[in-house]
């Protein structure tokens, strides 16, 4: 029997996941992997930080507010929380808000982030406060200069309710013809109205429907060499209003 065959678990969330090479998450019902079979550390790194421009936009003793559709198994959030650690300024203070339907536990979280040594810290800091049964909003304050939310439910409804503004945007739901609604262009729409002028997107996926849904809302569009062969990325702006 191979390997990804040995256990299917169904989630708290509702979702059916599959362990695939031992701790890789694979969703059943949207029929896809949580983030990239390459690696997805240095996936999040080169398209969600570099595509925003981070870290150097966030090296400033002010406020920096990232929003992200998916918090899946956290990896982004673990990344970002990384090298912000490494990089922030003092009086500097990140908020990070993720828009998550089906959130995992803290034991799938934790099995799913084991496989990057690099991120151990941030993995355990996040689990030992994750909550048991995650509804509504979490809010954890993780140090003294990093905070992260993430909101529970569909995404559409949660981001038309908020009254937060983002400066950057990690559009990272699962792929566009897996899950189209995460990437409609109603949602599409509500992103580019809760980002701040100069504020950024950047998105692993690169479908024509997406880049239409993106600029019509209002982001100037730009094309990018994706990551580990993928031959395309998106990412863009807002324009700041003259």
């Amino acid at each position: 029997m191979a390997e990804h065959d040995l256990l299917n678990t169904a989630a708290p969330s509702g979702q059916t996941l599959e362990w695939h090479e031992g701790d890789m998450p694979y969703s059943r019902e949207f029929g896809d992997h949580f983030y990239c079979r390459t690696d997805g550390r240095r996936e999040c790194d080169h398209v969600f930080l570099g595509g925003n421009g981070l870290p150097a936009r966030w090296c400033r003793p002010s406020l920096f507010t990232i929003g992200e559709l998916g918090f899946g198994t956290g990896l982004n959030f673990c990344e970002t929380w990384r090298q912000w650690r490494a990089t922030r300024v003092p009086g500097g203070m990140l908020r990070f808000v993720s828009f998550e339907r089906y959130p995992m536990s803290n034991t799938e979280i934790d099995r799913a982030l084991s496989r990057w040594p690099e991120i151990d810290a941030e993995r355990a800091a996040l689990t030992g406060q994750w909550p048991a049964d995650p509804t509504g909003e979490v809010n954890l304050a993780l140090d003294e200069q990093t905070v992260l939310t993430v909101v529970c439910g569909p995404a559409l409804e949660n981001l038309r309710l908020s009254d937060l503004v983002f400066d950057a945007w990690y559009l990272d739901g699962f792929a566009p013809s897996r899950n189209p609604d995460m990437w409609s262009d109603e949602l599409m729409g509500e992103v580019f109205g809760h980002t701040a002028q100069g504020g950024s997107f950047a998105t692993y996926a690169a479908a024509g429907f997406v880049r239409r849904n993106l600029s019509t809302a209002g982001f100037a569009v730009e094309r990018r060499k994706g990551f580990a062969g993928k031959r395309e990325m998106l990412c863009g702006l807002k324009a700041v209003a003259p």
